[in-house]
């Protein structure tokens, strides 16, 4: 039988597989119900997984005031990082790998220690960070138009497309992540800029909700995960045969290039 979650989540799966976006899935289930957006978006993992995809990391997403309040939420939003999304710095990408693409810059926490608790405190979350390294998110949406609420960007992995990390790790103590910051450029053109201060006001923040909330779901976070922290200023809107390099102060430069559709 199918239930308005799995047809929502089939709509996104055949919106990602046929390269064409679809209409908003939050017309399919009970408004403004965050509980079943994430459902959907746990449909889809499950199915992933059971197709030979493994699981990376995590993201974090809405960690902005703004963005919280254009969508009506008070608290951030979390994806499924798949081992496949993830694209070595200085590499190109196809532009239609990602639908509707846009790039954000991000701080990505690598996790060295089981994190369980619900109530995990900030001295734990700082003890299991292994390294810091600067990211690239790549979002995508696999719904037409950007239309978006908070129930379409969860049910569709809370936007996730791809991800590109640096590859010079640095130590959690060798740098002040609030006070870190970050410029985005393209031709050498410095086109979004910010500091770790955005993202809930640290990337910590941001990582300990994400910490005590996989916990809660039992989906603790492990050693290995990558945590995509959250945008450190605002996302740029890809061009097909651009290239987009990230530098983050005391963290290090992140790029990638966009191959033109052929």
């Amino acid at each position: 039988m199918t239930t308005p979650i799995k047809q929502a989540a089939e709509h996104l799966r055949q919106a990602e597989a046929n390269g064409q976006p679809c209409a908003p899935v939050r017309s399919l289930l009970p408004a403004d119900d965050i509980a079943a957006a994430y459902e959907v978006q746990k449909v889809n993992a499950q199915i992933a997984v059971a197709s030979g995809r493994r699981i990376s990391g995590k993201k974090i997403g809405l960690t902005s005031a703004a963005v919280q309040k254009q969508l009506r939420v008070n608290q951030p939003d979390y994806g499924v990082l798949f081992a496949d999304m993830e694209v070595p710095s200085g590499s190109s990408i196809s532009y239609g790998q990602v639908l509707q693409p846009k790039v954000e810059a991000e701080i990505a926490l690598v996790i060295g220690k089981e994190l369980r608790h619900e109530d995990t405190t900030l001295a734990e979350l700082i003890a299991s960070v292994e390294f810091v390294v600067p990211a690239l998110e790549i979002v995508g949406s696999r719904i037409a138009n950007w239309d978006i609420t908070i129930v379409d960007t969860i049910a569709d992995n809370a936007s996730c497309g791809a991800y590109v990390l640096g590859n010079r790790p640095v130590k959690l103590a060798d740098v002040d992540l609030g006070l870190c910051g970050m410029a985005l450029f393209s031709r050498g053109e410095p086109l979004s800029v910010g500091a770790g201060v955005a993202c809930l006001g640290h990337p910590l923040n941001a990582a300990l909700w994400l910490a005590r909330t996989m916990a809660r779901v039992e989906q603790p976070l492990v050693p290995g995960d990558v945590v995509l922290t959250g945008a450190l200023g605002p996302m740029l809107s890809v061009v097909a045969g651009e290239t987009y390099e990230a530098r983050i102060n005391g963290v290090g430069n992140v790029s990638v290039h966009f191959r033109a559709a052929a």
